[in-house]
């Protein structure tokens, strides 16, 4: 688990939790809206849906803390690398978080455009985003699909970037949002 001491070269544990907390919940959407839309009408796809709009709830209330967070705390300094992976990198950043909000914003417009209420864990009924219009859902439903798919291949954009950095670079980079500080027995953690 991560520490709260502060420490000028790793995100503070909130970051890190918030981070990997989002990752898994964002890994855990996708496939199941890949895998839900395939499946035919039946009281499971329903249920599945539901438990898809619900992580999109929780992904849009963590990315909104996670924001919130990054606002107010400073990062640990950028690692030395070439000026154009810093700006490919903070643009990738810039996508991510503004995907963390669109994907589960349109998602939850076409729930309302179909006339699907959104009920959070089926106790906590949301407002309609906007009006229900089964034009406006057809128009909506493959922006969201496009978005999360969009997502999907930043997602593992930043991945492959932060394993390169790892095991190619060996900067350390990783190693800043890793929930566990790296240990003298465990090389594969250890910054080189």
């Amino acid at each position: 688990m991560p520490t709260s001491t502060p420490n000028p070269t790793r995100y503070t544990a909130t970051a890190i939790t918030l981070h990997w907390l989002l990752a898994l919940l964002i890994l855990g959407s996708l496939a199941l809206g890949a895998y839900m839309t395939s499946l035919p009408f039946s009281p499971a796809r329903l249920k599945l849906y539901n438990w898809h709009k619900w992580a999109g709830v929780v992904i849009l209330t963590l990315s909104a803390l996670r924001l919130l967070w990054r606002l107010t705390h400073r990062p640990p300094p950028d690692v030395a690398m070439p000026a154009w992976q810093r700006r490919v990198a903070h643009g990738t950043h810039r996508a991510l978080y503004l995907l963390f909000f669109a994907v589960p914003l349109v998602g939850w417009a076409y729930s309302s455009a179909a006339g699907f209420p959104l009920v959070v864990f089926g106790v906590l009924p949301l407002p309609d985003f906007v009006p229900a219009d089964k034009a406006l859902a057809e128009a909506i439903k493959p922006w969201h699909g496009a978005l999360a798919y969009t997502l999907a291949a930043l997602v593992a954009l930043h991945a492959l970037a932060a394993l390169k950095h790892h095991w190619i670079d060996r900067d350390g980079l990783l190693l800043r949002m890793w929930p566990v500080r790296a240990r003298a027995g465990n090389p594969s953690l250890q910054r080189r």
